[in-house]
């Protein structure tokens, strides 16, 4: 059933792609996708291309996939491993929401943040406390990680070829230390 409804999902995706999103299998693997999310405009996210993984569970639709960012982001919703928490991808999953419907929703997640439900509570802080800060630093991962200018950094990235250094993790991830372990 899974392969089925996976299967009628990426037609649905080629047909009906959602707005700034795009998404499908990595290589034959049906079961893990990768997506791309272009930042929405009226985001301190604008211009930034970010990269997630999407993982089918066996029991697809009745259990939520997993999904994970790749490309570095600074919000209080998703942490320095990808992890994002959003409602529907944990306890308000229901079979009929599809792929398209999640990715808007971590979409709209770039746009409002939630702080009341952080993975990042010092992001969390600085969002509710100092938003033009939170903004600014919002921007400079963008201009850093996800955009044009960083494309030669994400791969490395990726490929476990470059790591940050003590100061630089410090100084975008206050307490980076708790925010890593």
């Amino acid at each position: 059933m899974a392969s089925k409804r996976i299967n009628k999902e990426l037609q649905d995706l080629g047909r009906d792609p959602p707005a700034n999103c795009s998404a499908g299998p990595v290589g034959d693997d049906l079961f893990h996708w990768q997506a791309t999310i272009m930042g929405p405009e009226d985001s301190p996210y604008s211009g930034g291309v970010y990269f997630l993984n999407i993982y089918f569970p066996a029991d697809y639709p009745f259990k939520p996939p997993k999904v994970n960012f790749t490309t570095r982001i600074y919000h209080c919703n998703i942490n320095a491993n990808g992890g994002i928490c959003l409602d529907i991808l944990k306890d308000q999953w229901s079979p009929a929401l599809t792929i398209s419907k999640v990715l808007l929703s971590i979409c709209s997640l770039l746009t409002d943040a939630n702080p009341d439900d952080p993975l990042v509570p010092e992001i969390a802080q600085i969002y509710r406390t100092d938003r033009a800060r939170h903004d600014a630093s919002a921007r400079e991962w963008t201009a850093n990680w996800c955009s044009n200018r960083s494309c030669c950094r994400r791969a490395e990235a990726r490929k476990g070829t470059w790591t940050v250094s003590t100061k630089e993790r410090d100084s975008y991830y206050p307490m980076a230390d708790d925010v890593l372990s």
